[in-house]
């Protein structure tokens, strides 16, 4: 397995990746009806691989082979009250390697990438009740901030909690 950022093309793998982990990882979170009628192909139009100016968000992927198996999204925190910090947007590893190692690369790779932009410390959101997330950014170093949020993601209401890291 390697490491490399998303390029035009890649979308509709990623997209397979997305839909696929949240379809298992979000079940009993979000509701079945939602999850059962995510299309990849519809949420691989939302993906812009082609902009990679510091300020965009920046996608990396876990690859084996040919296949796109996770991937992890960062840039400049969009939360107003942490304007200078660095957001880890999207985690994620397609179900079928979960528990081989391809979160903890991603996230290493991301925190280098938003250490390299000259980020501090930088934040994520997770949805309420993800215990798998939230006991994987803890092993990580992030620690919930107290913030919380419900937000409205691809048509759907959720609830989440801010985690926070130091960078340094």
């Amino acid at each position: 397995m390697y490491l490399r950022g998303a390029e035009p093309g890649d979308e509709e793998a990623v997209a397979r990746v997305h839909v696929r982990s949240w379809q298992q990882g979000y079940r009993g979170l979000l509701p079945d009806d939602y999850l059962d009628q995510l299309d990849h192909a519809a949420r691989a139009i939302s993906y812009t691989f082609a902009d990679h100016n510091p300020g965009r968000p920046y996608t990396t992927l876990a690859v084996d082979g040919e296949e796109i198996c996770g991937f992890a999204t960062s840039g400049p925190c969009r939360d107003p009250d942490m304007v200078g910090a660095g957001e880890l947007y999207a985690m994620y590893v397609d179900p079928a390697w979960w528990g081989q190692g391809v979160g903890r690369r991603l996230i290493e790779m991301a925190r280098r990438r938003l250490t390299d932009q000259h980020f501090s410390e930088a934040v994520l959101w997770v949805l309420v009740g993800n215990e798998r997330a939230e006991q994987f950014y803890r092993i990580d170093g992030w620690a919930l901030d107290g913030r919380r949020r419900l937000e409205e993601i691809h048509g759907v209401q959720v609830d989440e909690v801010r985690y926070r890291r130091s960078l340094a």
